[in-house]
């Protein structure tokens, strides 16, 4: 084309263009060219000068400091006790960390590597305290109550006495929040003199955070198991794994699925962590889990557990715990003692009864910690405030704290002194008094009063439970003109409607043995309303307190409000066994009911029921709905003439 150019002027100007562009092109070249040749200068000086150091080093009569950590690592290496095929992996891998340049970024990953191989406990372990009254002397100092896991415990340390070839125990501890779970782990522990570790599992969604990354990812670690062995020092540590039941899943894998290598005796003697890549002996860990329910938990994890219920405790029971472990150490979190604040049983009860509604002591602990909070402020008001000028000599103090009424009542004033180095000798202890709860604490929060509340018409009284423990629950009917609608309302879920649909039903079978017309179904709207309308509700044990509201509403007879009940109803009026008759009877004992209506097959459960509970409750073991009305109404209707 520029040959083609008649005009000279244009020609020269393409051709300037043309050789302006070759001219860029062939700077950017030799600009490109001299910084790659300046790379590989300071690259081939770099390692021209390393090589110089190793040779004066060895000139010297000085080891390479690189060489000094690989021989240190393969001393440790050799003293870890490793596995025969551990030990191999870590010596081949040394070995490729030696023939590597310092520079590479694969010498980072190798080392992380070694260390972790080395700092795992391979052979060390702690000896069992097999003295059975030791632990149990433990145990009871640590915890109140709690006979079943305590006796599983000391079987487990008899065994072990007499064979050190059993296998350790894998424990699930199942119970509402706050009833000591967690802490009765680390209890065992100390029992057997062993190492405590601890994981929560709760929100945990990827596999890999328990059987690691592999290294091929940038930051890889080993999973939570093997850094809780690490982190325990011991291959035989109690290993608490918290909040099982709250195990989650998404598209990185299933965590449950990697547990049942982890929990299973038959596999985990050889668990392989993806970082580590190794077999690791787990089979002498004590794996206890704990969960608030076991319905979120796989049937095959499950089937490797063995199951111990810890039930909610009762008012007696929290009384002790208050008493002997609670109120001590909120004294000691908030610089007190007895001598300064002393808790009443009258004000503890007052503050389980109402102040608190659940199956552990966790609130309660909560609310004993904001008393002592107060205590506190009032003690340390009586403190003389620090004085800027230096004491005379003659040690004497003219600071005298004035009386303080810390109550209404005369009884609850305090007089106290001030000694010469400015702390607090009370003549006589603060004393907690219920009145005193009142004050600090404001009004009663709960009150237990459904026993106490007058018979009514169409209400019953049920009894639920759930993850958080037992609790009671009102059942309201009532009927109204109208064209027979049912109408179920207070968030009810699908299996607690078809009991409701089966007491309607059994209801509309004795309709003549109830003295009721034949059509009063027909003829009435039959609204069946369960309280607490925010909170969902399902199951089938409400079938017998529905069909004893309906009874009731229906006859006109009132329901004693004394009598809870409990269990499932079929049309042909049979009722059936239910769960959690243990949580159930605690939160009648709470609720102050005196008469309790259970399944006749679940008659053996109430073996599981403590004494003192047994002791104040009535209870009527029912097959047939007549059995249950007979006692749950005030008077049996009359059967209507033939």
């Amino acid at each position: 084309a520029t040959l083609e150019m008649l005009d000279p002027v244009a020609r020269l100007s393409h051709v300037e263009t043309i050789l302006e562009r070759e001219f860029r092109l062939l700077e950017l070249e030799r600009e490109i060219h001299q910084q790659a040749q300046h790379e590989v200068d300071a690259t081939q000086r770099e390692f021209f000068l390393r090589e110089q150091l190793k040779v004066l080093q060895k000139e010297l009569g000085d080891l390479d400091a690189g060489n000094r950590d690989h021989d240190e690592l393969r001393t440790k290496i050799s003293g870890a006790s490793m596995p025969a095929i551990v030990a191999e992996r870590a010596n081949r891998e040394l070995d490729r960390l030696q023939t590597m340049p310092s520079a590479s970024p694969e010498v980072g990953v190798i080392r992380t590597y070694l260390d972790w191989l080395v700092a795992l406990p391979w052979s060390t372990r702690t000896d069992d305290l097999l003295s059975i009254s030791n632990a149990s002397r433990v145990l009871e100092e640590h915890h109140y109550g709690l006979p079943k896991v305590k006796e599983r415990i000391l079987e487990y340390l008899a065994v072990r006495k007499l064979s050190s070839r059993m296998r350790t125990p894998l424990l699930c501890f199942v119970g509402p929040p706050g009833v000591g779970k967690t802490s009765l782990g680390r209890s065992i522990a100390t029992a057997l003199g062993r190492k405590f570790v601890r994981v929560s599992l709760g929100g945990i969604r990827d596999e890999a955070e328990l059987r690691g990354h592999r290294r091929t990812y940038i930051g890889a670690l080993p999973g939570r198991i093997i850094q809780g062995l690490r982190q325990a020092g011991t291959v035989n540590p109690v290993f608490v794994l918290d909040e099982i039941d709250k195990l989650g899943m998404d598209f990185r894998g299933d965590p449950s699925s990697a547990l049942l290598e982890i929990l299973d005796p038959e596999q985990n003697v050889n668990f392989s962590d993806h970082y580590l890549e190794v077999p690791y002996d787990l089979s002498q860990v004590i794996f206890i889990a704990t969960a608030n329910q076991l319905d979120t938990v796989p049937s095959p994890l499950r089937d490797r557990m063995e199951v111990i219920d810890l039930p909610g405790y009762t008012e007696e029971e929290k009384l002790h715990i208050a008493r002997n472990f609670l109120v001590g150490r909120q004294l000691s979190e908030h610089g007190l003692t007895d001598k300064h604040v002393k808790f009443s049983d009258a004000a503890l009860r007052r503050v389980i009864r109402e102040y608190t509604r659940e199956a552990g002591v966790r609130n309660l602990e909560r609310e004993l910690a904001t008393i002592c909070r107060k205590m506190a402020r009032k003690v340390a008001d009586l403190l003389p405030p620090p004085d800027p000028i230096a004491p005379s000599t003659d040690g004497a103090s003219e600071a005298v704290a004035p009386s303080i009424a810390v109550g209404s009542q005369g009884a609850d004033t305090v007089v106290p002194s001030v000694s010469e180095d400015g702390d607090l000798e009370a003549v006589r202890p603060i004393t907690i008094t219920p009145t005193l709860i009142r004050e600090h604490l404001g009004p009663r929060r709960f009150s237990h009063t459904a026993a106490s509340a007058a018979d009514e018409i169409g209400v019953a009284t049920g009894l639920s439970w759930s993850s958080v423990g037992g609790d009671i629950t009102t059942v309201e009917v009532t009927l109204m003109e109208g064209k027979g609608r049912l109408v179920l309302t207070g968030q009810l879920g699908d299996v607690m409607r078809e009991s409701a649909q089966a007491a309607l039903s059994y209801t509309r079978s004795q309709a003549s043995a109830l003295n009721l017309p034949e059509d009063f179904h027909e003829r009435m709207d039959i609204h069946i309303h369960v309280p607490a309308g925010a909170t969902p509700k399902d199951g089938p044990s409400a079938g017998i307190t529905i069909a004893t509201a309906l009874v009731s509403a229906a006859t006109r007879r009132p329901a004693r409000r004394d009598v809870a009940m409990t269990g499932e109803i079929t049309l042909r009026g049979r009722v059936l066994p239910i769960g959690g008759v243990k949580e159930k009877a605690l939160a009648a004992h709470r609720a102050g009911v005196r008469t309790l209506i259970l399944p006749e097959r679940n008659r053996r459960d109430i073996i599981d029921i403590p004494a003192d509970v047994q002791r104040d409750l009535t209870f009527v073991f029912a097959e047939q709905m007549d059995a249950v009305l007979s006692v749950a109404l005030t008077s049996l209707p009359t059967p209507a003439p033939a």
